[in-house]
């Protein structure tokens, strides 16, 4: 098999060739048909997000199982399958027994702490993969299992408000736009300040207001989602929800939140952080997509040029989301 390794922190990704793994008894090999290429790689790359050395990155995988451990059930040779950033999870904690298995103490985050899918081939607990919707092809579907699952959670968190505000317009917020369009809700995006191409698309996904996020809007906001990895951006949209509302922070990782005065806070407003996901947040979040039907944008790469597709993303460069296609290696 081939795959994009990162073996020190800050540097690029290397093409390795390895042994063809074998699965476990409860784990399902996978020949990687698309992997998405999340925010959260380049935390991973910059070491903002812990992560052995080296490490596959990729936790946005789409599969077909190739072989199946003596245990794992469920699932044939054949199967299109997908793998998120929960791994695994230990089932003994107190998070686990509560439900909240988003929190356990000791979990597994594929390209993380286990192998990911920038790769050709990868192995996988059979028990956190989730069935992929047909309607959506290998390209289109990877950018839901870590952007639209995200974003759906936050979604969930931000509580049912009509007026939402959405602070970086990129993988997750163009999924979560149109999900939250569908529920109803007016969206506002906010994107870097000038980038008029980005507050068009935005616009082109039904959000009923774009502007800089130097911009407060027109209206206060019963909730916001903060996407972008920048904690500047708390205490703006702590200004722009009215009283009462919502700001979720979606990111694995943020810069530091600058003081701002209490009264920003005051009115029953509430900062609130999103910490991975449960498997039943995959189940939940791919019925609706399907049903939405949410349209993934994407522009996809050859595994070859993984490190060109994370410089596109630490970029901004793109509308939507970048995908490798380790099946074209």
């Amino acid at each position: 098999m081939i795959a994009m390794e990162l073996r020190a922190t800050g540097e690029k990704l290397v093409r390795s060739t390895r042994v063809m793994p074998e699965p476990a008894s409860g784990e399902l090999l996978l020949r990687v048909k698309a992997c998405g290429v999340c925010r959260t790689d380049l935390h991973i790359v910059d070491g903002e997000v812990a992560a052995k050395r080296p490490i596959v990155p990729g936790h946005e995988i789409v599969g077909v199982v190739a072989a199946i451990g003596s245990a794992a059930r469920g699932f044939h040779v054949g199967d299109r399958v997908g793998v998120p950033w929960l791994g695994g999870t230990c089932g003994l904690c107190s998070y686990c027994h509560a439900g909240r298995e988003n929190l356990c103490d000791r979990p597994v985050f594929t390209g993380a702490s286990r192998d990911g899918g920038y790769a050709t081939h990868v192995v996988a607990d059979a028990r956190y993969c989730l069935p992929i919707p047909d309607s959506f092809n290998d390209a289109e579907a990877a950018p839901l299992l870590c952007a639209g699952l995200i974003g759906y959670r936050s979604l969930v968190m931000a509580g049912e408000g009509r007026r939402l505000g959405l602070y970086g317009f990129g993988a997750a917020a163009h999924i979560v736009a149109q999900v939250a369009a569908w529920q109803g809700r007016e969206v506002f995006a906010f994107t870097k300040p000038g980038d008029n191409a980005g507050q068009a698309f935005a616009r082109s996904l039904g959000c009923v207001w774009a502007g800089g996020s130097d911009q407060p809007p027109p209206v206060p906001l019963d909730a916001a989602i903060i996407f972008a990895a920048v904690g500047a951006l708390v205490p703006a949209a702590l200004r722009a929800v009215g009283k009462g509302g919502r700001v979720v922070c979606a990111g694995i990782h943020m810069s530091d939140i600058p003081s701002f005065p209490y009264a920003e806070l005051w009115g029953e407003r509430a900062i609130l952080s999103v910490a991975n996901l449960t498997r039943a947040d995959g189940h939940a979040f791919l019925d609706i997509a399907a049903r939405v039907p949410v349209r993934t944008f994407v522009t996809t790469f050859p595994l070859a040029r993984a490190n060109e597709a994370l410089d596109a993303v630490r970029a901004g460069a793109l509308d939507g989301a970048a995908v490798l296609l380790p099946a074209d290696e």
